[in-house]
């Protein structure tokens, strides 16, 4: 018997990383074999307040191996003006929220497929049970701090790139004494420090869940350097908090803030307990583009592929899951309780510590 058919919108939302295009790509391919109709909403759920809402039809002409390869999102996304509580361009705080449930309404769509971290998702199911329609979550976020999951797209290529920046940091640190700090990204978790740390070779590895002590942060390299060898590798989260326990928050344009300069501020304690030259490197959104590598397009294929299919079963309001080596599905509403930090006393950490890496707390 065949599957009626349906029209299905699918949108991307918070902060970009690599995979997010390999994830579109295999919901509509998949949608055409049900000859189902996919709807691309623009620029995340922002492209709903627009009259008419901003959108792009998808289909297979659309969705070919070249844009699996590419990074970012063909979608357009944004990761500020909460729908609830949206800024206006007076100063004021505005509701938009319903504005967004209208937009979806008029696009005449039987469910929403939303691709995006733990507050993206949040926020989606939030408007969905306010619109009263269906919903199904695909995580993405290269911090890998969404639950209920192993992974999530983009974590796999920016622990990638977190590690080949390793691999080049420490020749150039040999070939000079130095001890070279890498600060990488992780607003709440720190697991791409801890992964690219332990598949670097980073000596010292700082993340916000383990308290740290920068003495102990010198010892370790002191010792390093008394055993023979003449430089060393940090990785930082930027999410670390100073010595002090305040973070470290730069103001953008248009009064947005965003995390960064723990990695300075680290680089020039160690400089002066060591007396020795030390150099830091803010690797930032390269962590978030470039080509998806090949465990991210394979994610995203099980994602976006098994959305599809939940759609198809009427298992409605879910979020798409990695575990135990095979994709699963998670109520969506209990993903996005809390999000997932690195167990202090999981695998990773025990791994870390087997290795003789100082975590800073002793």
């Amino acid at each position: 018997m065949p599957t009626p058919a349906k029209r299905i919108a699918i949108l991307t939302s918070g902060g970009d990383c690599a995979g997010l295009n390999a994830v579109i790509r295999a919901v509509v391919l998949h949608a055409a074999e049900l000859n189902w109709e996919i709807v691309g909403v623009m620029s995340g759920a922002h492209g709903l307040i627009s009259r008419p809402p901003q959108t792009m039809a998808l289909d297979v002409t659309k969705v070919d191996t070249v844009m699996m390869r590419q990074g970012g999102t063909i979608l357009g996304t944004t990761n500020k003006g909460d729908p609830f509580a949206y800024p206006m361009p007076d100063g004021s705080i505005k509701n938009l929220s319903q504005d967004m449930v209208e937009g979806f309404r008029s696009l005449k769509c039987d469910a929403l497929i939303g691709i995006g971290g733990d507050g993206s998702l949040d926020i989606l199911l939030h408007l969905a049970k306010q619109g009263n329609f269906p919903i199904i979550g695909i995580p993405k976020t290269i911090d890998n701090d969404v639950c209920l999951t192993e992974t999530s797209i983009g974590f796999d290529t920016a622990v990638a790139v977190a590690t080949e920046a390793l691999d080049r940091l420490q020749p150039t640190a040999a070939s000079h004494d130095r001890i070279m700090i890498l600060e990488v990204m992780g607003r709440d978790a720190g697991h791409i420090a801890l992964e690219a740390g332990i598949a670097g070779g980073a000596d010292v590895i700082l993340i916000p869940e383990i308290p740290y002590d920068i003495q102990n942060v010198a010892n370790h390299i002191k010792d390093i350097h008394k055993k023979g060898r003449n430089f060393a590798l940090v990785v930082v989260s930027e999410a670390v908090r100073t010595q002090e326990g305040s973070k470290m928050m730069n103001e953008l344009y248009g009064g947005q803030k965003r995390m960064g300069g723990i990695g300075h501020v680290i680089g020039a304690q160690i400089a002066d307990l060591c007396q020795a030259e030390t150099r830091v490197t803010v690797l930032g959104h390269v962590q978030r583009g470039g080509q998806p590598s090949a465990q991210d397009r394979l994610i995203a294929a099980a994602f976006g592929v098994h959305a599809v299919e939940l759609i198809k079963a009427g298992k409605l309001n879910r979020m798409v899951a990695w575990s135990n080596r095979k994709v699963v599905d998670v109520p969506l509403e209990d993903a996005v309780k809390r999000n997932q930090q690195v167990e202090k006393d999981g695998s990773m950490v025990r791994t870390a510590r087997g290795l003789g890496i100082c975590l800073g707390d002793a």
